[in-house]
């Protein structure tokens, strides 16, 4: 059996949890690598990554480059002397970086590659209506999320789960993922699998405002997995137009109706309890909104002290 002496790279809570998973195993954990402190806020004060602040407790050597082809990093790097690197929601390594350790760098990506590859394979796989998603492990290349695969777990995608659920879901498969991978290469048994080339995937672009927009025309399933895929971040959002003023507004959660109408799409129907938007063969019920200015708050809420005119409309 191989003596570990891991490096761990990752930013998030998604990170977290399998780096949590890693100590509690008894592995070696020699560095932990992840982002700079960033100005957050007001009064700009500097905020830690969820990673760092964990590994602050813990009492882990800690790495923050700026730079990752930095020499004096590369020579920290080295000085932890690791045998093999593993990154969870990270950044792209340069080579000098990844082919560092004897027993390779490997990543933990949540989709079931080769599909969803790129920054937000959670929220695309909702919003584009899949069924079923996963987690993969695979060793990291010149490319973003194209190397050698190594495990795969998939899940089913409950017709109601938003994002941040599912993140919640993967992140528990995903920690137990590393750990099978991680044994595998313990014990010198690792397989891997080669991505299949030439054959036509989906993409998890990196989310802007401009694909968080709600189009209201299309149809009833994707205007609902469209709201779910983004929530609880960045939210999907669409442009309110009431009575003389127009205002962009978040909606968090939804529900839908199936059912026939004459009504104009984007065309808002309210009543003292309930807001809901006409779209094709049906309406999206709005349950939690946030106003321009406002916190988020569910509908029944709003409407205490918000109306909306007859003409009010989504665009």
């Amino acid at each position: 059996m191989r003596d570990l002496r891991i490096v761990f790279m990752g930013t998030p809570d998604f990170a977290v949890a399998t780096l949590d998973t890693l100590i509690n195993n008894n592995y070696n954990i020699v560095g932990v690598i992840t982002a700079p402190d960033r100005p957050a806020g007001r009064g700009r004060k500097l905020n830690e990554s969820a990673v760092k602040v964990y590994a602050k407790e813990k009492g882990l050597t800690i790495l923050q480059p700026t730079n990752l082809k930095n020499e004096d990093f590369l020579k920290d790097l080295e000085a932890l002397n690791a045998n093999l690197q593993i990154v969870v929601a990270f950044r792209m390594l340069p080579r000098a970086v990844w082919q560092m350790p004897e027993y390779g760098t490997f990543n933990l990506h949540a989709s079931l590659l080769p599909n969803y590859r790129g920054a937000a394979p959670i929220n695309w796989a909702i919003i584009n209506g899949e069924t079923k998603t996963g987690v993969s492990t695979f060793f990291i290349d010149e490319k973003i999320d194209t190397g050698a695969m190594i495990l795969q777990k998939e899940t089913p995608i409950e017709d109601t789960e938003n994002a941040g659920q599912l993140h919640d879901r993967l992140m528990s498969i995903g920690s137990e993922l590393v750990i099978e991978t991680v044994s595998l290469i313990e014990n010198n048994t690792v397989e891997t699998t080669p991505q299949p080339e030439n054959i036509e995937t989906k993409t998890a672009y990196k989310l802007n405002k401009d694909n968080c927009k709600i189009d209201w025309n299309t149809s009833i399933d994707n205007i609902y997995n469209k709201i779910r895929g983004l929530c609880p971040y960045p939210a999907a959002w669409s442009s309110l137009k009431n009575d003389q003023e127009t205002v962009d507004i978040k909606i968090y959660s939804a529900e839908k109706e199936i059912e026939v109408h004459n009504l104009e799409i984007g065309c808002i129907v309210s009543t003292k309890k309930e807001v809901k938007v006409a779209v094709q063969n049906g309406f999206i019920k709005i349950v939690d909104i946030k106003m321009p200015g406002k916190r988020t708050m569910d509908v029944k809420s709003l409407l205490n002290g918000y109306e909306f005119k007859s003409d009010a409309k989504m665009l």
